[in-house]
């Protein structure tokens, strides 16, 4: 399990332009602070990913998201451990094209996984959360598979468990409730 010796190493790698690997609810991500175009730059490549389909970012708090989403007042982003969301909030004119993509909306989830929360609290900034794996291929489920696939192409793995949603987050449009991806 991680260590806050853990978290201070990957917040010290995070503000230094890194990307790392680390636990989620239900799979292995890849991140970087999200308004650093570089770091953001490498991990699509590291995904071998369309940069026109945006991003997904984990907070501890949606203050974390800073002036890049229209957050309706009564709006609630929050979700269970056991069936997390990933809630697609209206953007702003801030919010940077290499995150949105060709969307007009970011992808937002309030993060309920004990490192995932410490990552955000550590850095007090929202992180990009995508997938552990090369597009269109399973997401790392074991960190057996983590080291094998990434330990060469990211800076650090975060130590740590996945959550108990056994799979990727739902994808729900916060306007509307649509469940644009189901878990």
């Amino acid at each position: 399990m991680a260590t806050s010796q853990h978290i201070s190493k990957a917040a010290r790698i995070l503000f230094e332009g890194g990307v790392i690997a680390y636990p989620t609810e239900g799979v292995f991500g890849l991140g970087c602070i999200p308004d650093d175009a570089i770091a953001v730059t490498r991990i699509l490549n590291i995904k071998e990913r369309d940069p026109d389909m945006g991003l997904v970012l984990i907070v501890s708090d949606h203050a974390q998201l800073g002036d890049w989403i229209n957050l309706p007042e009564d709006a609630c982003l929050e979700s269970s451990a056991e069936r997390p969301v990933t809630w697609i909030v209206p953007a702003t004119a801030e919010a940077p094209y290499w995150i949105r993509g060709r969307h007009e909306n970011i992808a937002v989830r309030q993060t309920t996984h004990p490192v995932a929360r410490a990552l955000c609290e550590a850095t007090d900034s929202a992180l990009v959360s995508t997938s552990a794996n090369i597009s269109g291929r399973p997401p790392a489920r074991n960190i057996y598979l983590l080291r094998r696939q990434f330990g060469t192409l990211v800076d650090y793995i975060v130590p740590g468990v996945l959550g108990r949603a056994g799979g990727a987050s739902e994808i729900r449009d916060l306007l509307t409730g649509k469940v644009v991806r189901p878990a």
